[in-house]
Parts: C-alpha cells; sequence; structure tokens
C-alpha cells in the first residue's frame, strides 16, 4: 500500500537557495522510493513530501534519511516546541484523491466507405483545378 513522509523545515536565513539546490541534486536511491516534491510554505520554511511503495520502505530508508538530513543539518533553525530542527510524521495512504485514471474510451470504427469517399473526391478535384488554371493561362496568352 502506498505511504508518504512528510518533513517540515525552516532554513536559516539567506540558505534557501543552497537548501533548495541541495534537495534538487540529492542522489536518491531507497529501495522503495517512487517520487518526492519540496515545498515552500512560507518564508524560509519548507515541507518535504515522499512517495513510496509502502510504509516498510519508509522504516527502511530511514537511516539514509538520517544521513541526508545530517548533510545539511546546519542549513536548518530549531522549530521550536521541542522539536528539534524537523517536523517529520509518515503513515500509509488509507484514501487518494484526485484525478483517477479513466477508463479507456473504445475508438469508434471509422467509416470506410465516407473516408474513401471523401478521398475520391480530392483527387477528382485536383485535376480540375489544374486543367482550370491552364484554361486561364491559355486565354491570357491569347489576350496579349
Amino acid at each position: 500500500m502506498t505511504a508518504y513522509n512528510v518533513v517540515r523545515f525552516r532554513v536559516k536565513p539567506g540558505r534557501d537557495r543552497e537548501f533548495v539546490d541541495l534537495h534538487r541534486n540529492a542522489p536518491v536511491n531507497f529501495k522503495g522510493w517512487r517520487n518526492g516534491a519540496l515545498v515552500k510554505t512560507g518564508d524560509q520554511t519548507y515541507c518535504f513530501v515522499g512517495e513510496w511503495d509502502n510504509f516498510d520502505n519508509i522504516v527502511a530508508a530511514r537511516p539514509g534519511m538520517i544521513g541526508m538530513l545530517d548533510s545539511f543539518r546546519d542549513m536548518l533553525e530549531d522549530l521550536g516546541n521541542g522539536l528539534g530542527v524537523t517536523d517529520p510524521i509518515s503513515g500509509e495512504t488509507v484514501l487518494q484523491l484526485g484525478n483517477r485514471p479513466k477508463a479507456k474510451k473504445r475508438a469508434k470504427p471509422k467509416a470506410k466507405k465516407a473516408k474513401a469517399k471523401k478521398a475520391a473526391a480530392k483527387a477528382a478535384r485536383k485535376p480540375a483545378r489544374k486543367k482550370k488554371a491552364a484554361r486561364k493561362k491559355a486565354a491570357k496568352r491569347r489576350r496579349r
């Protein structure tokens, strides 16, 4: 079952760009990792949301995620209330909202006769246009 981890951060003044770049270039190769997003939630505040195949993958990846955190811990401010520099939470999906993949619509069979008829009509017009253009040129030459 799909699981998510969410972590809230507050970045020290002037370190936002460095913080974002570090996340942009971080090699994420954890088992079960699907994708993630770093969301700016206010001045110097961010929230990271990670999507995983299942909750066990999050648990197994925690040591590696803590290692990543250690690489930029000095960029973060304490959140207060005894939280430290992060406010992490994770869990399994109980309800998926949003756009669901729609069932594929069956293509309507195209009327072959109508298509063939259009093609024949188009082909018939071409020579007529050429003949008409040739007649106009001949008439123009005769007038001179």
